[in-house]
């Protein structure tokens, strides 16, 4: 009831004309894996078709350097400070498979919000917020039509036994492909890891099916991809279009930091995003067939940065070879980590009518951000506790100013905390070693991207200030404990 009533409350105005809203999200894309952001060997034709038509951020960023967490902040407009979910949960934090630690029945999602605005609301791809049985289900949280992987850990194969089909699910390889293997000796052949239906494509033909169903109403269209992520088995015909001297002289990936082998690793991570761009590419087609292209806000963005190193130094995890692609345009940091690598993001906006073709915007934005703005478009008010700032001003090419500074609290690898008052960005990290709670790092974005210049020691007052900001700006979790400041956090 509690729920129910905060939707109605929010449900208050409307737009004469509700534009259609199709929100992709790519799967571990670093943001120099894409024409646009400067990518040369990598092709993506439709992306880079997308940035010359609209927008093009320069400084987005994630809500957070992994999975599960970056889509509760993107989805409920809090950020880590105040999120629900703060790092990847799974059995670890007693939740068995399938399925990671949900949100509450309590979260209230832009779906939710979006469907007192008149919309039909459809998600197809990767959940990571609760599996069906759960409060966490897409289906109790404000989507009409689900179809793709609620567990994360289902979709590290691209052949899995199954997808979730709403509650249910869909039983789509009789002969499933497990997401990890080793072959330490012997032909690597793509084909030992490939079985009857490649998942992307069946969610890919469902996302369709809902667009099609939906072409004369408002809809939100949520569409969280699940290339590049690995493990690496994408379809064969666009691994022969790149070149095979790339795989000359590191040889096949044998499954030695994770995930699956394949026998041209770097063709192969190429063609998991060049697949990506060509669905993405099919769901702008169709827009366009429908007539539905003047009247559509799509956005595109990645849910954290490149997949990070591993034990073996010619590969990082699942064979991917980031360094060769320069997938980070040089940035400090990988997913996982709350550097500028780990969660700038390439974000896109194309809104006919709204947004300058061929533009650009520096405007320092992050994933709660989103929630605010695509109320604005869809002309509902905002709810009270989300933490972002509406970009509508930025989309519209004029003058952008933040609420807040951006917060990371991240509870993954020793745990992170990140505070962004742009230009300045103060990092803090190893908070939960024992005895070392870590120094805070204090960089200008502006004159090093790159993170490599300290200025902790010589300005002591921003340090100081945006601690104090960050301070003031989260609540205690109790599966996130972080002895440090939750003594002097407020309550929600």
């Amino acid at each position: 009831m509690k729920k129910l009533l905060s939707i109605l409350l929010v449900s208050t105005t409307y737009a004469a004309e509700k534009p259609n809203i199709v929100f992709i999200l790519a799967d571990d894309l670093g943001y120099g894996e894409v024409g646009a952001y400067g990518q040369t060997k990598i092709k993506t034709p439709n992306l880079d078709q997308l940035a010359k038509d609209g927008l093009k951020f320069t400084h987005h960023y994630t809500g957070a350097p992994v999975c599960a967490p970056a889509r509760c902040v993107l989805l409920t407009g809090r950020h880590l400070g105040n999120a629900e979910i703060r790092n990847n949960g799974d059995s670890k934090n007693g939740r068995q498979f399938p399925g990671q630690w949900p949100i509450t029945a309590n979260a209230l999602t832009i779906a939710e919000v979006l469907k007192t605005a008149g919309y039909t609301t459809g998600g197809f791809g990767k959940w990571g917020l609760g599996p069906t049985d759960s409060s966490g289900s897409p289906m109790t949280q404000g989507f009409d039509r689900f179809y793709g992987y609620n567990c994360q850990r289902n979709a590290h194969s691209f052949y899995p036994p199954y997808l979730d089909d709403d509650a249910g699910i869909d039983e789509i390889n009789k002969n499933p492909i497990p997401g990890h293997k080793r072959q330490p000796e012997g032909e690597v052949k793509a084909e030992t890891y490939q079985a009857e239906t490649y998942a992307p494509d069946r969610i890919l033909e469902e996302a369709l099916k809902f667009l099609d169903s939906n072409k004369d109403k408002p809809f939100f269209l949520y569409l969280p991809f699940v290339e590049p992520h690995v493990a690496m088995h994408p379809p064969n015909e666009w691994t022969e279009k790149y070149p095979k001297e790339w795989d000359d002289k590191n040889g096949p990936y044998r499954g030695q930091n994770g995930y699956l082998p394949h026998p041209r690793p770097r063709a192969g991570y190429a063609s998991m995003i060049s697949d990506l761009d060509e669905h993405i590419g099919s769901v702008l087609q169709r827009l366009k067939k429908h007539g539905l292209d003047d009247n559509t806000l799509v956005i595109f963005t990645s849910d954290n940065g490149t997949t990070h190193p591993g034990r073996d130094p010619k590969f990082h995890i699942g064979g991917v070879d980031a360094p060769f692609f320069n997938s980070t345009q040089n940035l400090r940091g990988w997913k996982g980590s709350v550097y500028e690598g780990g969660i700038r993001v390439p974000t896109i906006v194309r809104w006919p009518g709204k947004t300058k073709a061929g533009s650009e915007t520096n405007a320092p934005s992050y994933f709660p951000d989103w929630f605010p703005t695509l109320c604005s478009a869809a002309g509902v008010k905002a709810p009270a506790k989300i933490d972002g700032t509406d970009l509508t001003p930025a989309l519209l090419g004029d003058k952008f100013k933040r609420s807040k500074p951006m917060v990371w609290e991240f509870h993954g690898y020793g745990c992170q905390v990140a505070i962004t008052d742009f230009p300045y960005k103060a990092v803090r990290t190893g908070l939960k070693k024992k005895n070392a709670p870590g120094n805070w790092e204090l960089y200008n974005l502006n004159d090093d991207p790159g993170e490599k210049t300290d200025l902790a020691a010589k300005h002591p007052e921003i340090v100081k200030r945006l601690e104090d900001a960050y301070r003031a700006d989260r609540t205690p979790n109790p599966r996130a404990k972080l002895p440090l400041y939750d003594g002097t956090a407020k309550k929600d």
